[in-house]
């Protein structure tokens, strides 16, 4: 009881202690058009840029779209494509098993993902015969184990293959 009534007196004496300073922009301040992104594997960096302008990710809940000054969030993604639009206005297009995607204040965004490529390494016919395989492992049996291991690798080649086509 002693603390709840210091804490209240307080309060009172002081309640601008408690309440953060309001952070507003300005018309004349300069805002970066541009995001600071790192791409991360656990075992090295695929892409890391000062000056991308948009990042499409796969996330969850539907597919998004960052920009610049984007609300700060940390997105799950699903297999899929992401695509990296340069200020120059190249695109660069990454394939990615899944991970998180998180967008911090100031325009910085980092992914991280267990497996990721570059689009262009990827063969179409080499992924359909993957389909195929995993396919007959999940259709012909095998121990629980291996279907559930060839259930997930076809989620993440059937998604490869729509990103492909």
């Amino acid at each position: 009881m002693n603390s709840l009534r210091i804490a209240r007196a307080a309060l009172r004496v002081r309640p601008t202690a408690i309440r953060a300073p309001l952070q507003r922009r300005g018309y004349a301040e300069a805002v970066s058009d541009k995001i600071k992104l790192s791409l991360s594997l656990p075992h090295q960096s695929i892409y890391k840029s000062q000056d991308v302008v948009q990042v499409n990710i796969p996330a969850e809940s539907g597919e998004m779209g960052v920009l610049a000054n984007h609300v700060p969030s940390i997105e799950q993604l699903k297999p899929g494509l992401v695509e990296v639009i340069e200020e120059n206005g190249s695109s660069k297009q990454f394939f990615l098993s899944g991970g998180f995607a998180i967008v911090q204040p100031n325009s910085n965004m980092s992914i991280n993902a267990v497996e990721g490529f570059p689009l262009e390494d990827f063969s179409p016919d080499a992924v359909r015969a993957q389909i195929a395989e995993a396919q007959k492992v999940v259709n012909g049996g095998g121990s629980e184990q291996d279907v559930a291991e060839a259930k997930i690798e076809l989620e993440v080649l059937e998604s490869l293959q729509a990103v492909l086509k």
